[in-house]
């Protein structure tokens, strides 16, 4: 998958879900490194904001993530 499908297919997760968390990204929509293509997307005008998140993870051990999502849920 190429670096424009991947940051598209960010932009439809997020128009669709709110957000999404580099978790969603890997798991959901197969892209390794999604924190890159968040990256790009900011360069090429996407107000993209973020926001850390506590969780747990599988073990059930704390962690803490960033949840990505548009600022003011601008339709772009």
């Amino acid at each position: 998958m190429d670096k424009v499908n991947q940051r598209m297919r960010i932009i439809e997760y997020i128009k669709k879900y709110g957000s999404i968390t580099s978790r969603d990204a890997q798991f959901k929509l197969g892209i390794s490194d999604p924190r890159k293509r968040i990256s790009e997307l900011r360069a090429k005008g996407y107000p993209i904001i973020d926001e850390w998140e506590k969780g747990k993870n599988r073990y059930g051990e704390g962690t803490i993530y960033k949840r990505y999502s548009l600022a003011d849920n601008e339709d772009i």
